[in-house]
């Protein structure tokens, strides 16, 4: 299946709504929706592989990885393959979430941060347009428009004051803060992030695997 009439943005804005690509077994090639991001999108039984690379080699890539295809485009081989090709380093597959937003004020004291002195902010430049962040008494929230220009969030608790619900509460917070679908894309591994954005409403709807420029 080619993407030309179903470009990321609309895959992505689909989801948020819950409306997904067929679970047919099949693989969805779109172009880059801006240079910076890459990779490839996991749903049930539908992959969405989004690249400027040609469509042939995806799809010739994806038959050469020698599994069961409805897990090809997140295979080590593939993800590998891509990487090379685009000069792209990849880290982990994430977990994508995605929620609602909630009207009424955040659940707790927020102030908005200027600058991108925080680590976590610095992190989302890289990955985000249009970031900002909020400090809250022992964590961070921060929100930015990124993949297929959907609105991501992320959160950080400081170590002293974890287990008290601090993450629930700044996930919740994005919820309030975002005036649209809001996304949060977790490493499989981080059970602990995972739980908080799932207890603060998020549900889950598929994986990714993020390519980004070296």
């Amino acid at each position: 299946m080619t993407g030309t009439a179903h470009g990321l943005g609309t895959v992505v804005a689909a989801a948020a709504r819950g409306i997904f690509p067929p679970p047919d077994g099949s693989v969805t090639v779109v172009r880059q929706q801006c240079a910076r991001d890459a990779g490839v999108l996991a749903f049930t039984a539908h992959s969405v592989v989004f690249t400027d690379e040609d469509e042939g080699w995806v799809r010739a890539t994806l038959a050469a990885v020698g599994c069961d295809p409805l897990a090809a485009a997140m295979n080590p081989r593939f993800l590998a393959a891509l990487m090379e090709r685009t000069g792209r380093a990849h880290d982990t597959v994430d977990v994508m979430s995605v929620a609602a937003p909630l009207s009424g004020p955040p659940p707790l004291v927020l102030t908005e941060l200027s600058g991108s002195g925080h680590p976590r902010v610095a992190a989302a430049l890289g990955r985000r347009d249009g970031v900002r962040a909020w400090a809250a008494d022992g964590g961070t929230v921060v929100l930015g428009h990124g993949v297929g220009g959907r609105l991501e969030a992320s959160v950080e608790v400081a170590e002293d004051v974890r287990h008290r619900g601090l993450g629930r509460a700044l996930a919740t917070a994005a919820r309030h803060l975002a005036g649209e679908p809001v996304w949060a894309q977790v490493a499989a591994g981080n059970a602990r992030s995972l739980r908080a954005f799932h207890a603060a409403g998020f549900r889950p709807v598929g994986a990714e695997a993020l390519l980004t420029a070296v």
